[in-house]
């Protein structure tokens, strides 16, 4: 087949068990019929996604440690289980932690593991999931979330590859792989001093980034029938199709809950379908609630009374200052996600950077006296 013919044919990551044969293929969707694809696979069909692929079948052989950054819901497990598959260990363990979804008191025990007497209800000792992925990787979603004295213990179990169980004196070896994933405020945290600097640069020697679900719409209407293939064999469906109206509407959305938003639409609308075909009414994609206009008149509405006062004020580089403003008031509204700043804002994710960097609002880039920083791919 000719270059032509594979572009035809997104990619589809078969996620694998250690007793199962590692697998990386190209998959047409509709090569098996009535044969759902699987279900944690991921579609590399959109051109930034298969950049994406490309640097992930370059690096996953590696031991390196790499970050994979991304808004909640852009599947990022799914990427560090396939940089697992990748790896010269896909036969041993996969163990996957959420950091965010851990009590604070317990994380240590949950990571290191403890020994009998260690605490309270502590009856016999526990490996904890460090050793359970030895020989494996050890994938840490949400890490913004790791207390910082937790972060102290995790960078010398990585240096020294050995852990001390919580009530114990004896160190235990592991050979772990490391994979982390956040949020691209975890760069906020290392510059305020709630991250540890360390620990962030040995996690990401490479730093992947997961464009959201909106950016590469190339994948979307991919995803779409891959799930409507997994959520039909599960509720034994016959095989449905999205109207044309349909996919226009997929293609149009802005899906602010990214990749897992998608997947739930789907689900409701094979739930709410009548027959085989997939309307724009199953879907029932809810647009995004809109900011309200500020009134205008006499008198004026807060904005506009705030606006006045900085006219009078005859102040030096006054759209400047306004636009800074609107700038900061967007980004903590959008709990400093720069993605959705720039989606409500309408300009690019990049100029939101720039401007936050100006106003001293993130770490200095590269090339002013700071740290160099790790290795970043976009997809």
């Amino acid at each position: 087949m000719g270059a032509q013919g594979r572009a035809a044919i997104p990619v589809v990551l078969r996620m694998t068990r250690p007793d199962s044969t590692p697998a990386l293929a190209a998959w047409p969707l509709r090569a098996a019929p009535g044969q759902p694809l699987p279900g944690n696979a991921r579609i590399f069909e959109d051109e930034r996604s298969r950049a994406l692929l490309d640097t992930m079948r370059r690096i996953g052989p590696t031991d390196a440690g790499i970050l994979i950054v991304g808004d909640t819901g852009s599947d990022k497990e799914t990427v560090a289980r396939h940089l697992h598959d990748l790896s010269r260990r896909r036969d041993g363990p996969f163990v996957s932690v959420n950091c965010g979804a851990l009590s604070e008191p317990m994380v240590d025990a949950e990571l290191f593991g403890y020994e009998h007497g260690a605490f309270t209800g502590a009856f016999g000792g526990q490996p904890g999931w460090l050793e359970e992925a030895h020989e494996g990787t050890l994938f840490l979603d949400e890490l913004e979330a790791l207390p910082l004295a937790v972060q102290t213990r995790l960078v010398r179990a990585m240096l020294d590859k050995s852990v001390a169980r919580l009530g114990g004196r004896t160190r235990r070896r592991v050979d772990v792989r490391v994979l982390a994933a956040a949020t691209p405020e975890l760069e906020q945290r290392v510059a305020s001093g709630a991250f540890r600097k360390d620990l962030y640069y040995q996690v990401s020697v490479v730093r992947l980034s997961v464009a959201p679900l909106a950016e590469r719409p190339g994948d979307i209407l991919p995803l779409a029938r891959h799930f409507i293939a997994t959520y039909c064999q599960r509720l034994g469906h016959a095989r449905a199709e999205l109207t044309p109206a349909a996919q226009s509407a997929l293609r149009e959305h802005a899906w602010p809950g990214d990749v897992r938003e998608l997947e739930n639409a789907i689900h409701r609308s094979l739930l709410l379908a009548q027959g085989r075909r997939i309307d724009v009414a199953a879907l029932a994609l809810q647009p995004a609630p809109a900011a309200p206009m500020p009134e205008a008149g006499h008198g004026g509405s807060d904005l506009e009374r705030a606006l006045h006062a900085l006219c009078r004020s005859e102040a030096e580089g006054l759209e400047q200052q306004v636009l800074d403003h609107l700038l900061l008031a967007a980004w903590r509204h959008n709990r400093c996600n720069q993605v959705q700043t720039a989606r409500q804002l309408g300009i690019s994710r990049s100029v939101v950077r720039a401007r936050l960097h100006r106003l001293g609002q993130l770490a200095p880039p590269a090339g002013t006296g700071a740290a160099a920083p790790p290795t970043e791919t976009t997809s």
